[in-house]
């Protein structure tokens, strides 16, 4: 038992050695080696895809619920930016695209409840700067997660100077 013992642990520190060199490969040829198997090739290392584009159905929402919160909290106004989703966690990152546009906007609600089957609910401001008018099929893919706050999808601050055309108000 103590042989099996001392055997198992000098193989561990051989692969770990050999892993702190730089190499996983070098690790598991080592320890072929030492327990008289033959090495094997070299491994290539795993591809992580990349998720592509899904396309799906999606609807735009806006101007009856202007003012009202949304189910992550922010106020839905005309100037924000966002989509809504039945199950994707307020703050995630959607890139959308369509007809050559693209956007990347914040699940900032719940839905869609048309009852068409779409899965996507783009707010007006969203629809509008990808050129959707109507229901539309779209390519969406998830690309991250931003912290949920209540100002999620609202424009960035524009500087008092760049809102009057460069003219101080002194």
């Amino acid at each position: 038992m103590h042989k099996a013992y001392t055997k198992t642990v000098t193989l561990a520190l051989l692969a770990l050695s050999a892993c702190l060199a730089g190499s996983p490969a070098a690790a598991f040829a080592a320890v072929e080696a030492a327990t008289g198997g033959a090495p094997s090739a070299p491994q290539a290392a795993p591809v992580t895809p990349r998720a592509a584009h899904r396309v799906a159905l999606a609807t735009w929402f806006g101007p009856g619920f202007y003012g009202k919160r949304t189910a992550c909290g922010q106020v839905l106004a005309p100037a924000v930016m966002g989509v809504a989703h039945r199950t994707l966690p307020c703050g995630t990152m959607v890139a959308v695209a369509y007809h050559g546009r693209r956007l990347t906007v914040p699940v900032i609600d719940r839905g869609p409840y048309a009852g068409n089957g779409a899965e996507w609910d783009l707010t007006l401001q969203a629809a509008r700067a990808l050129g959707i008018t109507a229901t539309a099929r779209i390519a969406a893919r998830v690309v991250g997660r931003e912290p949920n706050t209540p100002a999620l999808g609202e424009p960035p601050a524009i500087p008092i100077q760049a809102s009057t055309g460069g003219i101080s108000a002194g």
